[in-house]
């Protein structure tokens, strides 16, 4: 594991107007996931989650927003201790993108320079993806003889189809953003140094807008990706009979009949 995880958590949480912006910082070495970076993001996205965000921001420090697992720490094991090791930081990853998937609150990428392997997965986890114009995604697994983690067997054939993803993910080319963008992997492209203002303008958007609603979308596009038309019309007829006579509902109905803008934050605490 890195040396500089006792003096500093590799990921960070601050929680500012209602959003959480989370960033990976061992971006000296382009925030490789290791057991200790796969643990702090498990901790980061609990954080998130006991804070009641009202959206998460995704970033990495550096040169890069995530090349992968690291390789070096995963040499560093023994083989015959290897299996559990990657067992280990898998299972705290893939705990971290559930907890992310589970929340209300949408989740949004900012990423750039390399993002290779489980980088893949985080980048294509998010709901929204916004990518610097030098960002380059490869997956890189099966090059080094590996399987795919962080989800990208789930995400990348529902992103990009079943043949690409299987295409992709055997022959490991390098995607230009633009590239990722026209496949469908990611939402958009932006100058280098407009990345986080960009990503930062749309969180304070989604941060005033209804996050009960933004949550009930997220599940049920998930939950359509993989269900028949019959029981997708049952959990669209249910959620939004709920959404209707939630307090953001009543409140976003009022404000359409009264033509103002809905308040949908919650008033200020005493």
């Amino acid at each position: 594991m890195s040396g500089n995880s006792a003096e500093r958590s590799p990921v960070t949480v601050e929680v500012r107007d209602s959003i959480a912006h989370v960033v990976m910082r061992r971006g000296d070495r382009g925030n490789p996931i290791d057991l200790v970076m796969a643990c702090a993001l498990l901790d980061a996205a609990r954080t998130c989650r006991r804070a009641n965000a009202r959206v998460v921001l995704l970033r990495g420090e550096g040169h890069s927003f995530c090349v992968g697992g690291d390789l070096r720490d995963f040499e560093a094991v023994d083989v015959e201790k290897r299996r559990d090791h990657l067992i280990s930081v898998t299972d705290a990853l893939h705990d971290a993108l559930r907890v992310f998937a589970s929340m209300e609150a949408p989740l949004i990428a900012a990423v750039h320079g390399s993002v290779a392997g489980a980088g893949v997965g985080l980048a294509a986890a998010a709901d929204v993806t916004i990518a610097a114009a030098d960002a380059v995604f490869r997956l890189a697994y099966t090059g080094i003889g590996y399987s795919p983690d962080a989800g990208v067997t789930w995400w990348l054939p529902r992103l990009v189809g079943p043949k690409r993803a299987m295409e992709l993910l055997l022959t490991n080319p390098r995607i230009s953003a633009d590239e990722a963008v026209a496949m469908g992997l990611i939402t958009r492209v932006t100058e280098g140094e407009t990345l986080v203002d960009e990503a930062q303008r749309l969180a304070g958007q989604l941060a005033r807008g209804a996050t009960g609603a933004f949550g009930a979308t997220k599940h049920l596009v998930a939950q359509g990706l993989s269900s028949g038309l019959d029981t997708q019309l049952d959990r669209e007829s249910r959620s939004l009979a709920a959404a209707a006579v939630s307090p953001e509902g009543v409140e976003g109905l009022a404000a359409f009949r009264a033509k103002r803008p809905p308040r949908f934050l919650p008033p200020p605490e005493d």
